[in-house]
């Protein structure tokens, strides 16, 4: 779009331009804003007094209409005074009006070529999240990947499932995906806590009752089974049901029928149950506290989530997906992580999983008072310390040396050890972290003689 105050001057442009771009022109500001709300509009030509402030206000507000249009600069009026508005923008300058025809033709080549290349680095981006993400599941591991296959295999079956994994991997998530992906994903997706709901209430819960039941059944009441028909029913810490209800779920799935309380009716239904545990249901077994046969028939397809410290490839990927997802939650603009920072995330060993990993990372966004990347001094001192390693260090102090000064002490050197190795032995980057002066470090490196081991490393470098 060709946008000029000199009637005389777009039509020259125009015609230099017709044979190679669909031209549009306008003489008014609103006029051109018209047009661009209606049609595609990929680079538009200003040239008028660029001194006026009314332009770099047009060029806001073209932008404002779609963020994407290069604007092009071709006047040279007042340039100086107005320059930094404009670039300020986006504006690509030509500073002087086009006199000659294959020398502007080919600045406007330049320009498309650009908003080509931009558009396939998008792409490429885009792609490469899809590639790396299921439903709601991002991860590019390999034991991730066969799990994906998995899902599209069982997805359109009524078969049940058992789901095993730590707590935090996304056992809901693998279940809803199976659900979605599936010839279920119009019908019902039905979640019930095992564990969170007590005992006492759990078979109610499931199976519904009639009016009169018990006390307080004032009215029939529907089931989760029954909630749940001709879709799915997630039995999430299906572990926590007791045996006797163990039993009634078990005949529930053979038998495809359910009875509410306080009724003799038999009631069929159609209903995919998945089940999901971060117990191992085989020591359940043997230990008598879960049935058999239930186990065998809720693991016809069994699947088994790897915790997130076996999956390191995936915290840089779900890092930079949660990030951009509270950024956009919380109206920030936080660019990303530092490297060392990211090298700290995949170094932990994340006891709460995938779900850890997301509380973090909104934590680290609502408190970010900067637009800029969260490095090391944003992150949590427990990201820095080995809880396994820790402990055994303290019980070795406490077998041998005894004293809460000296466990105390070989706990501080083992923690200063840590943060001083992510930091590459920064001691000043280590004293942000540890939120202490640098003096105080040097003070404590000295005390604890840890000195010695700084001396080697920086003679080693």
């Amino acid at each position: 779009m060709i946008v000029d105050d000199e009637e005389e001057f777009r039509e020259s442009l125009k015609v230099m331009l017709k044979d190679h771009y669909k031209i549009f022109t306008a003489e008014k500001n609103q006029t051109a804003l018209n047009i661009i709300e209606g049609n595609k509009i990929n680079v538009v030509l200003l040239s008028f007094d660029t001194s006026k402030a009314e332009g770099v206000n047009f060029v806001r507000r073209i932008k404002e209409v779609n963020e994407e249009i290069d604007v092009v600069l071709v006047s040279y009026l007042g340039i100086l005074r107005s320059l930094p508005g404009y670039l300020r923008l986006g504006v690509t300058l030509c500073a002087t009006r086009p006199t000659e025809e294959s020398h502007f033709i080919s600045f406007l080549q330049e320009v498309f070529i650009k908003q080509r290349f931009q558009k396939e680095i998008e792409h490429i981006h885009s792609e490469a999240k899809e590639r790396h993400r299921f439903g709601q599941i991002i991860s590019k591991d390999k034991k991730m990947r066969e799990i994906f296959d998995i899902i599209k295999e069982v997805a359109s079956t009524s078969t049940t499932i058992l789901i095993t994994g730590e707590s935090g991997t996304g056992k809901e998530l693998v279940a809803r995906a199976i659900h979605y992906q599936g010839n279920r994903k119009d019908k019902p997706f039905v979640v019930v806590n095992c564990g969170a709901i007590p005992s006492e209430l759990m078979e109610s819960e499931l199976f519904g009752y009639e009016k009169g039941a018990f006390t307080g059944a004032q009215a029939r009441t529907l089931g989760k089974f029954e909630h749940s028909n001709g879709g799915t029913l997630f039995l999430d810490e299906v572990s926590a049901l007791r045996l006797d209800l163990q039993s009634k779920l078990l005949r529930a799935l053979q038998e495809k029928q359910i009875q509410r309380i306080g009724s003799n009716k038999t009631i069929n239904l159609d209903v995919r149950v998945i089940a999901a545990t971060n117990i191992d249901l085989e020591k359940e077994v043997k230990g008598n506290r879960f049935r058999s046969d239930l186990y065998f028939r809720l693991s016809v397809v069994p699947i088994h989530l790897p915790p997130l410290r076996k999956r390191k490839n995936d915290i840089p990927l779900l890092a930079q997906f949660f990030l951009e997802t509270y950024n956009k939650h919380h109206n920030k603009k936080i660019e990303g992580f530092s490297p060392n920072a990211l090298a700290t995330l995949c170094t932990y060993s994340w006891p709460g999983n995938v779900r850890e990993l997301q509380n973090l990372v909104e934590r680290l966004v609502v408190l970010s008072r900067q637009d800029k990347l969260i490095t090391l001094s944003n992150l949590p001192i427990e990201l820095f310390m080995d809880g396994k390693q820790n402990a055994q260090e303290v019980e070795e102090i406490r077998d041998d040396e005894l004293g809460l000064t000296k466990i105390k002490e070989g706990f501080e050197k083992r923690f200063i050890l840590q943060t001083l190795e992510k930091t590459n032995w920064n001691q000043t980057e280590a004293a942000k972290i540890l939120k202490i002066h640098r003096n105080t470090l040097v003070k404590k490196l000295t005390r604890l003689k840890i000195r010695d081991n700084v001396q080697s490393v920086n003679g080693e470098k």
